[in-house]
């Protein structure tokens, strides 16, 4: 249990009835009159829906315990994806809804951040941006350089994002795991 004055970004909350929230944005609010009171913006742990909430000041809610360990990914086994961890090495399997759209920039060896709460994994979170090489895409045409114009591009993870016309297949690129945006080059 944590009071709402302990509130921090980050934090899980486990409300209406054993459901997930992690807590987005929150803010302390003291009116002129009346009691003061937290504005809060949750996220479903699970769902990633957002909604507002606001508590009274002091309140006790209950927090949930959510254990974050960052797991390397090793292969696909059918549906799962099977994350080792560097610490024990021991492997665990996720399933694909758990990934979510983790799954799309994710290649063997990579790092990412796995979220357990009480066995069941929730999400698995990778860092902003990563580094993959385009598979496949159309070569540009030469004198289209000036116009900032963008053409697909398969990633070798599988996954399709666009990418300004000077883009060759072969070259490592950054890309936002978030927004799938291509970010820029990466000068080997």
């Amino acid at each position: 249990m944590a009071s709402t004055n302990d509130l921090k970004n980050g934090l899980v909350l486990k409300l209406d009835g054993g459901h997930l929230w992690s807590v987005v944005e929150f803010q302390h609010v003291k009116p002129g009159k009346g009691p003061a009171f937290v504005r809060t913006k949750l996220k479903n742990v699970l769902s990633g829906k957002v909604v507002d909430k606001t508590f009274n000041a002091g309140v006790k809610v209950e927090t949930a315990t959510v254990d974050k360990r960052d797991m390397q990914f090793s292969y696909m086994d059918g549906e799962y994806f099977v994350f080792m961890d560097m610490q024990t090495y021991d492997q665990l399997m996720v399933d694909r809804k758990a990934v979510g759209d983790a799954a799309n920039f994710l290649i063997e060896g990579f790092t990412a951040t796995v979220a357990q709460h009480e066995g069941e994994v929730l999400f698995v979170e990778l860092p902003a941006a990563v580094e993959l090489v385009v598979q496949e895409t159309e070569p540009g045409v030469q004198g289209d350089r000036s116009t900032g114009g963008t053409k697909p591009a398969t990633l070798e993870t599988g996954h399709q994002i666009n990418v300004p016309l000077f883009i060759t297949t072969g070259e490592k690129i950054k890309v936002d795991t978030r927004t799938s945006d291509y970010l820029g080059r990466v000068n080997s």
